[in-house]
């Protein structure tokens, strides 16, 4: 299997089609093919490989741009601003109503940015990749001859009282799963000392660049679990050269996959021919198709698709499933062709696996099964989407 992607990435160009047919089963961790399939999937490399280096090159010189522009210059500012007292009073000052406030500004950026803090800090709990030290710092920030002025720092300064940015809207109150334990109080993560960071950091600042420059959607909860795959699948790259670069990469990435789902975050978006009420009631139309009896019986207890499949559709399963398997799922997801389509027969899937436990439930009892999902095998579930997708 590694020699046949190595044969269809050695090509001048990649032929998509037969990447797409590869990847749909799965790709191999070894010599970072994960890594380089999602980056061509996700449509951030071009398929002219002979494009590759200038891109990378751009892009990464963009997102350096980015860093300086929004989390280095509001820093310098918030030092330079409260320099000298005539400076403050003439100019601009931290009550300065006025909108276009930088102060204004760095107030609302906060508000934000307290969300995703929390958000980030609680990024898989059970593994302690996210609390770990990243080999590649950002030197630009962490420039101890500068002292620009961390997110992290940021949020250690700030006294707002967070607004919570979460919109819950699909009337459950468990965005994630009660698989996921989180530590009790943030104090339980050890400060990492001067000069290193830790890879939710690099978490955080890709989410607050990307909400400060997508104002229409800004951060909605959930998002931190959509990146964290992503740059984890890159911050592991066995190539050193591609994982010195995982935060500029997962950036653009983000940014590309969220351009496809992100209609799932936005709320007036949710009853529309793109909105996610559409797509969780396309489960429940596939689940008629294929499984009648169990359809009438969910209807029958009244068990509405936004009781669970709001979070498996929006986050792309990531709650659902133990980091490598959510991996391997989004394999099949990026490969597929017609984008995420897969994805709404592999809801089926996992409804029709646990078909008979549902038909004996009550109410209770298959709420509990859809909301912490029994099955751990992703393997068994994928071949079942499969099937079910051969047989239409």
């Amino acid at each position: 299997r590694i020699a046949d992607f190595q044969e269809v990435l050695g090509e001048p160009t990649v032929a998509l089609g037969k990447l797409r047919h590869l990847c749909f089963s799965g790709i191999p961790f070894d010599g970072g093919l994960r890594c380089l399939c999602w980056k061509i999937l996700l449509n951030y490399l071009p398929l002219e490989k002979a494009l590759w280096s200038s891109l990378l090159k751009k892009q990464r010189d963009l997102y350096s741009q980015f860093l300086k522009e929004m989390i280095i210059q509001p820093g310098i500012a918030k030092a330079n601003l409260g320099v000298s007292r005539e400076d403050v009073t003439l100019e601009d000052h931290p009550l300065n109503p006025n909108p276009d406030s930088r102060w204004n500004t760095y107030f609302k950026d906060n508000e934000v940015l307290l969300q995703i803090d929390k958000d980030v800090r609680r990024l898989y709990p059970d593994m302690a990749f996210f609390q770990r030290p990243t080999d590649y710092p950002c030197l630009l920030i962490l420039d101890p001859q500068n002292e620009f002025e961390t997110l992290r720092k940021r949020v250690e300064q700030t006294t707002l009282k967070s607004q919570t940015v979460a919109r819950n809207r699909s009337g459950v109150t468990n965005v994630s799963s009660p698989l996921k334990t989180t530590p009790n109080s943030l104090n339980e993560y050890e400060v990492l000392p001067n000069g290193c960071e830790a890879h939710w950091e690099v978490v955080e600042r890709i989410l607050f660049i990307y909400a400060k420059l997508n104002p229409g959607i800004a951060y909605v909860q959930g998002m931190n679990e959509i990146v964290g795959p992503l740059y984890y699948t890159f911050a592991t790259d066995p190539n050193s050269e591609w994982k010195e670069h995982a935060e500029a990469d997962t950036f653009f990435c983000f940014t590309n996959l969220m351009a496809e789902i992100r209609d799932n975050f936005i709320k007036s978006l949710d009853d529309s021919q793109c909105g996610i009420t559409y797509k969780m009631e396309k489960v429940y139309s596939t689940l008629k198709e294929k499984d009648v009896e169990l359809y009438l019986k969910l209807q029958e207890q009244n068990i509405k698709p936004q009781f669970f499949a709001f979070r498996w559709l929006t986050l792309l399963l990531s709650q659902e499933f133990l980091l490598p398997d959510v991996i391997r799922i989004w394999d099949s997801l990026f490969a597929d062709d017609k984008r995420f389509d897969f994805l709404l027969l592999v809801c089926c899937a996992m409804l029709t696996l646990i078909r008979d436990q549902l038909l004996e439930g009550d109410f209770t009892l298959n709420m509990r099964l859809l909301q912490d999902y029994p099955i751990s095998d992703v393997h068994l579930i994928l071949k079942k989407a499969k099937e079910l997708q051969d047989s239409k």
